[in-house]
């Protein structure tokens, strides 16, 4: 399969996405940039819709036969689905790549999510249908998951690609500014709605919404990396093996090292993800009275306070290296595991410190843990090994971390979390020093 997919595979989207770059026009680093921090915010706008439903809506509307912390420790079990079900996706969607070509894989792989979208949006309660509610959620959670494994696209890689050598660092953190940005969309619209709305509306067709806009959002993104999966620099890396899919069991026999080391690099940051967007509503919501809407709010705060230090974290990165900045920003994650979880529970100020500070050290982190490993991959294995990479980074650091931080919160107290947090900080300062070419300056 060459990159040029046939008429016979191309989809209509894809085909009009073609007439734009059929002149051969110049697609540069800043073009790449803007087409994947939309496809990433569309994507976390997704999964933050759906986290902040898991806390707010599900427990109650799904497991009403529960006690309130049961019933979110259920929701939590849901959440975590997704991230189970997006290696499945990389392994059918790695096949459909082959067969008929990027643009097809990506349109569907998105309509995918979109439809398990609005699914949810749909989603008749315990009341209505019983266990088939739960059930059903189920299914169309690891269904958003499978569509999200099948979403990689390359972009990432096709930026790093196109980077300047003295700008690696900034590049590499672009693709994660669509986590702060989707997250600051989500609590937005769901503290909009929580305020106009009585509790009865809310949670009667008020949570719905979110999940519409997710769709309309999907096409927009759909569209804008179909443009960029047909310019000629995508199409020439391609031909030249640098963005092809490999096989994933032979890339994963073939550099079963990187793709642990890679793995392991960003788990600090991928720990603290949760712990400071997903769980600490869920605290707030169980243990104490304080308005949802206030604590959306300060979420949607500390997600900008996020961007910024993001952008800081980019500029550093390219001074100092980021093995440096991954190396730094574990150290302070550490540090911050020791007295920050206890905050949560020391009133509204604590909160916020506990918020704005967990959201400043994860901006430093997470903006430096995409591809890190991307250098160290043979050219016939990047695409695909960058894909199980994170969706391994995913799946150990942070697809459960609400579950497991709720239960031991509730069990043994808030500074139990601080254990986790320390485990992800352990992962990434020992794959830094296992591998010390790893993310450094030219990575």
């Amino acid at each position: 399969m060459t990159a040029n997919a046939s008429a016979a595979n191309s989809t209509p989207l894809e085909r009009d996405a073609q007439l734009l770059t059929s002149h051969d026009a110049k697609v540069g680093p800043g073009d790449i940039a803007i087409g994947v921090i939309i496809g990433r915010t569309s994507e976390f706008f997704d999964f933050f819709v759906y986290a902040i439903a898991s806390v707010l809506v599900f427990p109650s509307y799904v497991f009403p036969f529960a006690d309130p912390l049961t019933a979110t420790l259920y929701s939590f079990a849901l959440f975590s689905l997704a991230f189970v079900g997006r290696p499945i996706g990389t392994l059918i969607f790695t096949y459909l790549d082959q067969k008929h070509g990027r643009g097809v894989k990506l349109t569907i792989a998105l309509f995918l999510l979109g439809g398990s979208t609005i699914a949810i949006a749909l989603l008749a309660g315990y009341a209505q249908i019983g266990a088939a509610s739960i059930g059903l959620l189920g299914f169309f959670r690891l269904m958003q998951g499978v569509a999200l494994g099948g979403t990689w696209d390359g972009l990432p890689s096709l930026l790093s690609l196109n980077a300047p050598s003295a700008k690696r660092g900034w590049y590499a953190m672009i693709p994660q500014l669509g986590a702060p940005l989707g997250l600051v969309l989500a609590s937005a619209l769901f503290a909009y709605f929580l305020g106009i709305l009585s509790p009865q509306d809310f949670l009667s067709w008020g949570w719905r919404y979110p999940f519409f806009v997710a769709l309309a959002i999907n096409v927009v993104a759909l569209f804008a990396r179909l443009r960029l999966v047909q310019t000629p620099e995508f199409k020439r890396l391609f031909d030249n093996r640098e963005l092809q899919p490999s096989p994933p069991f032979a890339t994963l026999r073939a550099q079963w090292r990187t793709i642990v080391l890679g793995s392991f690099a960003p788990l600090a940051s991928f720990a603290l993800f949760h712990l400071v967007t997903v769980f600490p509503l869920s605290w707030v919501k169980l243990t104490t009275n304080e308005s949802l809407v206030r604590f959306l709010l300060l979420e949607a705060l500390g997600a900008a306070v996020c961007v910024l230090a993001m952008l800081g974290s980019g500029a550093i990165a390219d001074r100092v290296g980021r093995r440096a900045v991954l190396g730094v920003s574990a150290a302070l994650i550490g540090a911050y595991s020791g007295f920050a979880p206890q905050l949560l529970g020391a009133g509204e100020i604590g909160e916020a410190f506990y918020m704005l500070s967990g959201f400043v050290l994860l901006g430093l982190a997470f903006g430096q843990s995409s591809g890190i490993v991307n250098a160290s991959f043979d050219r016939q294995h990047r695409y695909t090994g960058a894909a199980i990479v994170s969706n391994s980074a995913w799946f150990f650091g942070a697809g459960f971390a609400p579950l497991v931080a709720l239960f031991l919160a509730s069990q043994i107290g808030l500074w139990a979390i601080g254990l986790y947090l320390l485990s992800g900080v352990i992962g990434t300062l020992g794959a830094l020093f296992i591998n010390r070419e790893l993310a450094g300056r030219t990575a």
